[in-house]
């Protein structure tokens, strides 16, 4: 509705300058970019191992990272590769393109594939010889990478169960879909790239806009930051929408969605040394029919586009723009662009989270299995051989599949005969159902952290599983095993595990230290507090233990570990349990 009103002459860059401030750096990477392709052309073909910083910037929006094996780091220097990271709007994919992936992961990468905690895919240890085949066949499996990283709407997550007898579920995956469709980028620079045939010189896939290299949406410096969308129900927010930029909550009558609550401004990147910045749970702003809901989505990408601070990456995500506003002003820029007063969201609040674990009806006859990934990781490690198990489930078997928001996967369309071949394929592989999870482990969730990222301070992925062991031991003395918590970690500040929401949250302060955060809940609707900081790893869960102790002693009926921690206060908790460990 508003494309015309929008792209008038200089919109998108006229209003660059609207903060007062000089722009970033990246900014004036992006303006020179020609529409984010100089200078990578010339330096994919430079034979070094690695990019200049121009490109490293504009790399982000076709889906990869730079990044060096921090292990590995030597007085000679450092061992370049790269992340790919593959978008998959609601998660959803087939058996085919699972196997495609696992391929690459043995072909071009370190062995192993990542489920991610937005619904992706990420290989690690790609070498910047093997980039251009890696995205290229990437997209000959019907994938993408573009504007799974970036300043551009990034992957759309959506609650991913496949129930066919509740038909609002392929509502909202639909909506995904078709948001992930109208939200991408344009420029025919990725198909430039990674898509033309060497030999001749011609597009193997058609892409772009009649070859002209324009953004109707985004304009020539695309967003000051990146951009996130989630789709979830108030009984199954499993897309975590409160921590999006937009997310997008389904308001059903009789069966059917009537329409979405639109919640803005969430955000859970922080820079500890930077006390402008916080975590931010998204609030919401307005109601919108199930027609309405791209165009007013289109209208809060622009606003943001032509508002948004470019000055600073550090407040350039739209939670700081909501922040400065307020979001009386916001909503009325918003309608400005969209064209229309919009009306006020429905009084409805979110109330569960559905995960998708274990053996469930589909609703239509069949059934699906949810099967727990530790942190998101696809290997064969010593007896755990879970990719080989997946190679042998997406061979024989070949379920369409769903990625969820925990890292996990469903397999889907099954029927009663499969479900004892699916178990016996995971048990020889020495693969534990997800009936066999602990729910300490099964609601769990790291980032990689070290020693592939770049931004990692502490320890995350590689040291989750221990920690987990040792939780899992001391909740079984308590008889607390059967407790539902959320239990996110990170090796930084940049919160992208989802921590700051959760019940539990590790967050990687300095070398070998963390602050723990309390207070969260399983629904995401609320953020955490500061419990503890600089906690070295070792007594992490001594204190946590503590906490627990003190959470079987003075809970009230029926009340959950997160409700519990908010409801007693940073304060109070901390009195009291420094009592129980003296």
């Amino acid at each position: 509705m508003s494309d015309e009103k929008s792209n008038k002459p200089g919109a998108g860059s006229k209003k660059l300058g609207a903060v007062g401030e000089k722009l970033s750096a990246v900014e004036h990477i992006k303006q020179a970019s020609n529409y984010l392709l100089e200078p990578i052309p010339q330096e994919l073909v430079d034979g070094t191992d690695h990019f200049g910083k121009e490109s490293l910037q504009l790399l982000k929006h076709h889906g990869t990272y730079q990044q060096d094996n921090r292990d590995d780091r030597s007085k000679e220097g450092k061992t370049y590769s790269f992340m790919v990271r593959t978008a998959v709007p609601g998660g959803i994919l087939s058996s085919e393109q699972l196997l495609a992936e696992i391929d690459l992961g043995d072909d071009v990468g370190n062995s192993t594939l990542r489920i991610t905690t937005r619904q992706g895919l990420q290989l690690h240890g790609v070498l910047k010889k093997d980039l251009k085949q890696t995205i290229r066949r990437i997209n000959e499996s019907k994938l993408t990478t573009i504007a799974a990283c970036g300043d551009v709407k990034r992957n759309v997550m959506c609650s991913p169960c496949p129930y066919k007898g509740d038909p609002v579920y392929d509502q909202m995956q639909d909506l995904a879909e078709r948001l992930a469709i109208h939200l991408t980028p344009r420029t025919t620079a990725y198909y430039e790239l990674w898509l033309t045939d060497e030999s001749t010189g011609e597009k193997r896939l058609a892409g772009g806009s009649n070859g002209q290299e324009i953004e109707p949406i985004y304009g020539p410096t695309y967003l000051p930051r990146k951009f996130k969308f989630g789709i979830a129900l108030p009984g199954d927010n499993s897309a975590d929408i409160y921590s999006q930029d937009v997310g997008l909550m389904a308001i059903c009558e009789h069966w059917r969605i009537v329409g979405y609550n639109v919640l803005v401004g969430g955000g859970f990147g922080v820079t500890p040394s930077a006390k402008k910045t916080f975590p931010a749970v998204a609030q919401a702003m307005c109601f919108v029919s199930p027609t309405q809901a791209i165009d007013v989505a289109t209208a809060i990408v622009k606003v943001q586009r032509d508002f948004g601070n470019r000055a600073d990456r550090k407040v350039a995500r739209m939670k700081y723009l909501i922040h400065n506003w307020g979001l009386d002003r916001f909503r009325q820029k918003v309608e400005e662009y969209y064209g229309a007063k919009l009306q006020d969201p429905r009084p409805i609040e979110v109330h569960g989270f559905n995960d998708g674990m274990g053996w469930q009806a589909q609703g239509d006859g069949q059934w699906f299995y949810g099967l727990n990934v530790e942190n998101g990781r696809i290997k064969d490690e010593g007896s755990f051989r879970l990719k080989s198990a997946l190679r042998e489930i997406c061979s024989t078997m070949a379920p369409p599949l769903r990625l969820t928001p925990h890292q996990s996967i469903i397999f889907c369309d099954l029927t009663e005969k499969d479900r004892p071949k699916l178990f016996e394929i995971l048990r020889r592989h020495g693969v534990p159902l997800s009936e066999e999870i602990s729910n300490a482990r099964r609601w769990s969730m790291a980032c990689p952290a070290l020693p592939t990222c770049g931004l990692a301070i502490t320890e995350s992925e590689r040291v989750l599983p221990g920690i987990i062991d040792q939780l899992e031991a001391e909740l079984a003395k308590l008889d607390l095993k059967d407790e539902v918590f959320t239990f996110r970690m990170t090796g930084c500040p940049n919160g992208c595990a989802r921590p700051y929401n959760s019940d539990i949250g590790l967050v990687g302060k300095t070398a070998g230290k963390y602050t723990i955060f309390l207070g969260g809940r399983v629904c995401g609707d609320r953020l955490n507090f500061i419990y503890k900081d600089l906690v070295p790893e070792e007594d992490v869960i001594p204190d946590l233990v503590n906490v627990f102790r003190h959470f079987k002693e003075a809970r009230e009926p029926d009340e959950s570990f997160g409700d519990f921690c908010h409801r007693q206060g940073a304060e109070k908790l901390l009195a009291a349990c420094d009592s129980v460990a003296n």
